[in-house]
């Protein structure tokens, strides 16, 4: 009876083993060259600067090529396309550099980089070293965000104007019902999986969470997100951020920056609770604070023309025009 029952539970283990490697096997997605991915999504506008720590950072530069700077940094696992609603509609007014930050977009890390938000704001300030840029307003989504306001703090002789959208810094903000992918990195396992297949079933389902409207998640921004995801070593990048030893935001470290801010947000963000808005427009003296009714975690997606205007209005109020 014993041998039999031992029989039984040693198949039943064979079964769910077979079950998972072939569920592997199909989920598996292999990198995809630099080479193939610059091919399809580098433009004219593309430009590559060689930065400390082996970093080749890819970033664009358009709009009004005499017009006051603004730089944009995307969120986590997204890209310099997650603001092309504002370069087309602000592109007119101001000069305006997208940045892929590495383990994103088409930005090259070598292998083993330790990524962190102040790493990250510490890389703007080598780009503007390198290129010489002008005095900037930056604005950031989400981790963008913490990257924005931590350039705005650590380098504050760069920056003109802060523009904070769905914002990382406040811990206590952050949401209890993450994404499942979310849900994934808090463990070894987990970061393990995610490392090795392809994303775009997690990205679908986790973009389309994070909006009000899930109908301007389309099909061809998830897939050129899972794309881009999949360059080579951007996903152990993705799996091993650290926080950073300067990322947390308090009042003491905020109250410091003298730029004038805008903080932008979704009032329905299933991510950062709008909570974080009031803490950000608090703590930063003569802080802006808008809010977005219906609106979730990545604004100037999900909203371009009305977020493009308020940050025009917001630049021009600042004399930055």
């Amino acid at each position: 009876m014993l041998k039999t029952l031992l029989l039984i539970v040693g198949g039943l283990v064979a079964v769910v083993v077979l079950a998972g490697l072939v569920g592997w096997l199909l989920l598996r997605g292999p990198d995809i060259p630099y080479e193939k991915l610059e091919a399809k999504y580098a433009t004219k506008a593309s430009h590559y600067a060689d930065l400390p720590g082996g970093v080749r950072l890819h970033y664009k530069d358009e709009g009004k090529a005499d017009g006051p700077l603004l730089v944009l940094v995307h969120g986590f696992g997204d890209s310099h396309f997650s603001w092309e609603g504002w370069v087309a509609r602000l592109g007119d007014r101001y000069r305006i550099i997208t940045v892929d930050l590495p383990g994103h977009g088409l930005t090259r890390a070598p292998e083993g980089y330790v990524a962190s938000a102040d790493g990250f704001a510490d890389l703007i300030d080598a780009l503007a070293a390198k290129e010489n840029l002008p005095k900037f307003a930056i604005a950031g989504n989400s981790m963008g965000g913490g990257v924005a306001w931590q350039v705005a703090v650590r380098h504050p002789n760069r920056v003109n104007g802060l523009i904070l959208a769905d914002a990382a810094g406040w811990p206590a903000t952050t949401l209890k019902k993450p994404p499942l992918a979310f849900k994934l990195l808090k463990y070894s396992w987990g970061r393990a999986f995610l490392r090795s297949i392809d994303n775009t079933p997690l990205i679908r389902s986790g973009l389309r969470g994070e909006v009000g409207d899930p109908a301007v998640i389309t099909d061809a921004f998830i897939d050129r997100w899972a794309e881009l995801q999949r360059a080579p070593g951007h996903r152990a990048i993705l799996m091993s951020i650290q926080p950073g030893k300067h990322s947390q935001a308090t009042k003491e470290v905020l109250s410091t920056i003298k730029a004038p801010t805008l903080v932008l947000w979704g009032e329905i963000d299933p991510l950062i609770e709008v909570a974080g808005a009031h803490k950000f427009a608090e703590a930063i003296p003569g802080a802006k604070l808008i809010i977005y009714p219906k609106v979730g975690h990545l604004p100037q997606v999900e909203i371009p023309q009305r977020t493009a205007d308020d940050v025009a209005a917001f630049l021009t109020a600042a004399g930055i025009q």
